[in-house]
């Protein structure tokens, strides 16, 4: 692993397979995009751990569209992401996402 986050936190490097839904197009640099949904995902999975997430119930996963843009697509049990909305909401509401 190194400092840049690859592994648990937003997944292996065989999670490249993300990368795009659709066929590849010559020429698109797919992995510029990744490395920067990747920097963006491990930024939020290091906040899901703070918020007392564990990565096998919710995580931050690295992913490309089809023109090579990053794109960070949530991954989750269903009970964990209610929790994450109803976190989300408390904050909204301005309570400070207290429990």
């Amino acid at each position: 692993m190194s400092g840049s986050g690859e592994g648990w936190l937003s997944g292996e490097l065989n999670d490249t397979a993300g990368m795009g839904s659709g066929l590849w197009v010559r020429g698109v640099d797919y992995m510029a995009g990744w490395r920067v949904a990747r920097d963006a995902a491990d930024h939020l999975n290091l906040a899901l751990l703070a918020a007392e997430f564990e990565p096998s119930e919710l995580r931050a996963v690295a992913a490309t569209d089809n023109d090579g843009c990053g794109v960070v697509r949530l991954v989750g049990l269903p009970r964990a992401t209610v929790r994450l909305a109803g976190l989300l909401q408390r904050l909204a509401d301005g309570d400070g996402g207290a429990r």
